[in-house]
């Protein structure tokens, strides 16, 4: 179940550590966000090492469908719903700024950089589509409201944002990684102020950034009921239609589209990591009978961590950790969210102003309707009396026979069939199931 990223990438290779360190600023987690806020830290001139538990690109920065765009579904009047005009503006502005990092830095890196436009379409309801648009139109972005669109089942059209852009991302991170400060196979094994203790020596650090995908402590932060995870799917196609643009239905159980070079990826099947769904017989049973011409060249999963209300945790890990920070929950767009954190992080680390702090704060408000979801899936998940049981929180685990995975529906953590660690948040490498 290799992505078409990982089969196509060279990513460089990182010692383990294998002595005590001493640093300014300790990194934990070598994705997207973890290497870019290195990346920037490095450019600073601050001293900082970052420690990845198996190597780089190897969690869920693999598994993107790899776009760049705020276009984040219709989430800019769900925005000023919740945090009003100024802050939903905060919230395009970071966006927009991720998306011309990435344009300014990819003019030097080989990693199938494009721009291209994208589309939130509607299958039914136009009226979702032009509410979006008023939205937009508030917060200064002019997207055009179309009804002519190339694919294969009618719509009630889509809202395009022109120049956009997508890319291979591990390219991306092999290039920008390459004279990084990087600690491979170095697993974090406690976590304390200013100290990690790692399977190769301890790191003692001034100040620490979580960038784990799912924060790895319970005790600070909430984020067990902050958080879930979402699961999706992606086919990659060999002659099937050339669909230019990046697409993606309003409903967050549709399907996306994007090209890359010669194949066509499918995405969708979305669900709740843990609970029943169809997955990749969904994107199957959609070639069947739009594109039975076309082969499948690869195939694989996401797992996304979603916040309580649209925006990504970026800051501060919590009230009472004044140097321990934490980047998570992108909502299944964590191309551009990584970018935004890096910036935000660099900024707070180097005590400066940065304006999209205050929207992305992790100490924000809790009461949104999803904590009340998310408390009550933890209560089932605690309450059912059925083994195999999650390390994480003691959850019952489900099986997922499409991928043949014990899943917790609870946090989202995920192990093979003998027990082996696969999704965080559980830490133990292993577990006899």
């Amino acid at each position: 179940m290799d992505s078409i990223w990982t089969q196509t990438a060279q990513l460089p290779q990182f010692a383990p550590l294998d002595k005590d360190l001493k640093t300014g600023v300790l990194i934990i987690g070598g994705g997207m966000a973890g290497v870019l806020c290195a990346y920037w830290l490095a450019r600073a001139g601050v001293d900082y090492a970052l420690v990845e538990a198996d190597r780089i690109g190897g969690g869920i920065s693999k598994d993107t469908t790899a776009k760049i765009t705020v276009q984040h579904g219709l989430i800019y009047d769900k925005l000023i719903q919740k945090f009003g005009v100024g802050m939903a503006r905060l919230y395009l502005d970071a966006n927009r700024a991720a998306l011309e990092d990435y344009r300014t830095l990819c003019q030097n890196i080989d990693c199938d950089f494009e721009e291209r436009d994208a589309y939130i379409y509607a299958l039914h309801d136009r009226r979702k589509l032009e509410q979006e648009q008023t939205a937009l139109s508030r917060l200064g972005f002019p997207a055009e409201l179309v009804t002519s669109l190339p694919l294969p089942f009618p719509t009630a059209g889509a809202l395009r944002f022109e120049g956009q852009a997508q890319f291979h991302p591990l390219k991306f991170l092999a290039s920008i990684a390459k004279n990084l400060r990087i600690f491979e196979h170095t697993k974090v094994l406690e976590l304390g102020p200013g100290k990690a203790v790692t399977n190769g020596g301890t790191v003692m650090a001034e100040k620490i950034i979580v960038a784990t995908h799912f924060p790895l402590l319970n005790k600070h932060g909430g984020y067990f009921l902050k958080l879930y995870q979402e699961r999706s799917y992606v086919l990659a196609l060999k002659n099937a239609p050339k669909i230019d643009g990046m697409y993606r239905d309003e409903n967050k159980k549709g399907l996306s589209f994007r090209c890359y070079k010669n194949l066509l990826l499918l995405g969708g099947g979305s669900r709740r990591t843990g609970k029943a769904g169809n997955g990749w017989r969904e994107l199957e049973d959609f070639v069947r009978r739009y594109w039975p011409d076309a082969q499948e060249i690869a195939r694989w999963a996401a797992q996304d961590c979603i916040t309580l209300d649209g925006a990504p945790y970026i800051g501060q890990y919590a009230k009472s950790t004044p140097n321990l920070y934490v980047v998570t929950g992108f909502n299944k767009w964590g191309m551009t969210s990584s970018m935004a954190a890096a910036m935000v992080l660099r900024d707070l680390i180097l005590r400066r102003e940065n304006p999209y702090a205050s929207l992305f704060n992790p100490s924000r408000t809790v009461l949104r309707q999803q904590l009340a979801v998310n408390g009550l899936e933890s209560t089932l998940g605690l309450l059912t009396p059925t083994k195999p049981r999650c390390p994480h929180m003691g959850c019952a685990l489900k099986y997922n026979a499409a991928e043949q995975s014990w899943d917790c529906p609870c946090h989202g953590s995920r192990f093979s069939k003998d027990g082996t660690l696969i999704d965080n948040p559980a830490t133990d490498d292993k577990r006899r199931i």
